[in-house]
């Protein structure tokens, strides 16, 4: 199939096309990896009337990973973050999360806040981003604002970008000191969308005693949905935790919806195996972090 017609625009600056998403109001849209948007405009899904092209914008194809986190620009690919050492050293969960995403020839294209801003239920990265408590920075003519995770995703393909705004960056916060991540998913097939996935975080101090254990779930609602189990855990030993009961609640506080790939039950049943394998991982994650400080003294 073919798009509708629309107006193409190659902006310069980020003035420029901050100006030209103002003028379009509800009837523009942003092309930067194009991943989504392009399937979506040729199965005629979104008619929108102005195209604004961002990819010559390149000051925004920026990956900064620094002690406060990691900061990645809106033209910033999928592969570029994937492949980055000091983003691994910051946030090793990005790296394990896109390394879920699609296929490396997508990962090349596709863009991380674009993932973001595509705000689909099903994909990996915004439920990293609401996992970690990160924020999208959003702009506009004039004016820019930090929405946090919570608050940016709002439906299934739904954010809070407004009319006129660009996402223009996202902030992944560093992990604490003594922390865990995984991310464990099923899919059909690798690369496909997960029938369900949880990413976890687990904060161990200085006992090995759990103090913090989140999980993030994937395709579980309209929205990524966290799930917070720090109290199931009891400020237990990570080693004698009870990770099933934890994992239990992560499965009891997920209403997931039905598809031709799954059932509600199947779905919300492998969300409880997932999120059992992904806390359990993360916690280990983190005991070996701090037994590896202890052994460098």
């Amino acid at each position: 199939m073919k798009p509708p017609p629309f107006d193409y625009h190659a902006p310069r600056s980020l003035g420029e096309a901050l100006e030209i998403l103002a003028a379009a109001g509800r009837e523009g849209k942003v092309l930067a990896g194009g991943q989504s948007l392009i399937p979506m405009l040729n199965m005629r899904l979104t008619h929108p009337r102005h195209i604004v092209d961002v990819n010559g914008l390149t000051e925004l194809a920026t990956v900064e990973a620094g002690p406060g986190g990691v900061l990645v620009g809106a033209l910033a690919r999928h592969a570029q973050v994937e492949h980055s050492e000091q983003v691994a050293a910051v946030q090793p969960l990005l790296r394990r999360a896109l390394r879920l995403v699609a296929h490396p020839v997508i990962r090349n294209r596709g863009t991380v806040v674009g993932s973001l801003a595509h705000a689909d239920p099903a994909a990996e990265l915004p439920a990293v981003l609401a996992l970690l408590g990160g924020s999208v920075r959003l702009a506009s003519a004039g004016a820019t604002r930090e929405v946090p995770a919570g608050a940016f995703f709002t439906g299934p393909l739904e954010s809070a970008l407004r009319p006129g705004e660009l996402a223009v960056s996202a902030l992944f916060p560093a992990l604490a000191p003594r922390s865990g991540t995984a991310f464990h998913e099923v899919a059909r097939r690798h690369g496909d969308y997960a029938v369900a996935g949880v990413a976890a975080l687990v904060v161990l101090d200085e006992d090995l005693r759990v103090v913090t254990a989140r999980a993030a779930c994937v395709s579980a609602g309209p929205v990524p949905v966290v799930v917070d189990v720090s109290g199931a855990c009891g400020h237990r030993p990570w080693g004698s935790a009870d990770w099933r009961g934890a994992a239990a609640a992560v499965r009891d506080g997920t209403e997931p919806e039905a598809d031709i790939h799954a059932s509600a039950d199947y779905r919300r049943h492998l969300l409880g195996v997932l999120a059992e394998r992904a806390l359990t991982e993360a916690a280990r994650q983190a005991a070996q972090e701090v037994e590896r400080k202890a052994a460098r003294g």
